[in-house]
C-alpha cells in the first residue's frame, strides 16, 4: 500500500467518524430543542428565533419575557464558551463535553417544579450552547451542531457552485446535522408529549451513551475535529 493511498484511507475514516459524531450530536441536540420547546414555550438552541422574539416582546410591551429570551442568548453564549474551555482543558475533548452536557441535562430534568421553570430552561440552554464544541467541523468544513441555517446556507450555496459547473462535493455534508436535527426534533416532540416528565432524562441518558462511545475513539481523534486555540505570544 502506498503512502498515498494509506493516507486516503485514514482521510476516509476520519470522515466517516466525524459525520457519524455530528449525525448523533445533532439528533440529541435536536430532540432536547423540541423538548424543551414543549416544556418551556422557548426555543433552548435557535437564537436567532429567540432574537426575533426578545425584539417583538419589547416592541409589545412584554418586558419581562423579552429580558428572559435576552437572558437566554447570553446563557447560550457562556455555553459555548465554557464547552470550548472544557474541551481544552480535558484530554478526551469529545467525552468531557458531552458528558457535560448530560449532566446539565440531568440537573434541568431535576427541576420539574413550577417554581423551577426558569432555572430548568437556562440550564437547557447551557447545555445546548456547550454542545456546540464537541464538534466544530470536520476535515476542515465548518459544522453546526444545534443550528441548521448555517448549515442549509452553506449547502444551497455548494449547490449553486454545482450548478456552474464546480464538481467539489464537500458541500453535501452539510445535509448530516440538518436530518440529525429534523429526527431528533421528531422524537422529542413525540416523547414530549408522551413522557413530558421523564423527556429530559431521556435526552441526558442518550446524550450519555454517546459520550461513553468517544471513548473508543483514539485521543487525537478528540482535538481533531476542533479549532485548535492559539495563544498569543509573551512578551519578555
Amino acid at each position: 500500500m502506498t503512502r498515498e493511498r494509506r493516507r486516503r484511507i485514514i482521510k476516509t475514516q476520519r470522515r466517516s467518524t466525524g459525520v457519524a459524531l455530528v449525525a448523533a450530536i445533532s439528533y440529541i441536540a435536536g430532540m432536547t430543542d423540541a423538548i424543551g420547546l414543549r416544556l418551556s414555550g422557548d426555543f433552548v438552541s435557535f437564537m436567532t428565533g429567540n432574537t426575533t422574539r426578545s425584539a417583538i416582546a419589547l416592541a409589545d410591551g412584554e418586558d419581562a419575557h423579552a429580558f428572559v429570551l435576552l437572558g437566554a442568548i447570553l446563557v447560550f453564549v457562556a455555553g459555548n464558551a465554557i464547552g470550548v474551555i472544557i474541551g481544552y482543558l480535558a484530554d478526551r475533548r469529545i467525552f468531557a463535553v458531552l458528558a457535560s452536557v448530560s449532566i446539565l441535562l440531568s440537573f434541568a430534568a431535576i427541576l420539574n417544579s413550577p417554581a423551577a421553570h426558569y432555572p430548568r430552561f437556562y440550564l437547557v440552554v447551557l447545555a445546548m450552547g456547550l454542545v456546540n464544541a464537541a464538534v466544530e467541523h470536520i476535515e476542515g468544513l465548518p459544522i453546526g451542531l444545534t443550528y441548521v441555517t448555517g448549515a442549509l446556507s452553506r449547502f444551497g450555496r455548494g449547490l449553486g457552485r454545482f450548478i456552474l459547473g464546480d464538481r467539489q462535493f464537500d458541500w453535501n455534508i452539510q445535509a448530516v446535522p440538518w436530518i440529525g436535527m429534523v429526527t431528533g426534533a421528531l422524537s422529542g416532540a413525540i416523547l414530549g408529549l408522551a413522557l413530558p416528565d421523564l423527556a429530559l432524562f431521556i435526552a441526558a441518558l442518550l446524550t450519555l451513551c454517546v459520550a461513553l462511545s468517544t471513548l473508543m475513539l483514539r485521543r487525537a481523534l478528540h482535538r481533531r475535529y476542533n479549532q485548535r486555540v492559539t495563544r498569543a505570544p509573551q512578551r519578555k
